[in-house]
């Protein structure tokens, strides 16, 4: 379901993927969290200029898509921080995206080559809190 949801959030958002893209899953709560993180030259310009995104090899771009037990994108409020092996952290500011019935969140990340970044992810609704974590490598291009 997620596939198809994020292939054609990717599609109609004019994002040029190469076949090493995959998105992520992992169950949190009730909830199914997908997740992806990229280099942001992977947008067109046009997408990246139209979601005030910098387009840059040394800016990564988390996208993550929030369903509820049937399938569903849901509208959550979601904050977070990335932290190098060095311990720098950094606080993300996500950006929500509506297209149709999907909802997913956008948010930037400076990178530098092989870098390694823990991102813990704070989700919640008025009915459910709860935290996705998970660990990624960014390559600049």
């Amino acid at each position: 379901m997620f596939k198809d949801i994020l292939t054609s959030l990717l599609l109609s958002a004019g994002l040029l993927l190469s076949t090493q893209l995959q998105a992520d899953e992992q169950k949190v709560g009730d909830w199914t969290v997908n997740y992806n993180a990229l280099p942001s030259t992977f947008l067109t310009p046009e997408v990246a200029r139209a979601n005030n995104i910098e387009r840059s090899r040394y800016n990564g771009l988390l996208n993550i898509v929030v369903l509820d037990p049937k399938g569903k994108t849901l509208q959550v409020n979601m904050s977070g921080e990335g932290k190098s092996l060095i311990g720098t952290v950094r606080k993300l500011e996500f950006q929500t995206i509506r297209e149709g019935d999907a909802i997913y969140y956008l948010a930037q990340y400076p990178i530098r080559n092989e870098e390694n970044v823990l991102f813990t992810i704070n989700i919640s609704t008025p009915d459910q809190s709860d935290v996705l974590t998970f660990r990624h490598t960014f390559y600049t291009d």
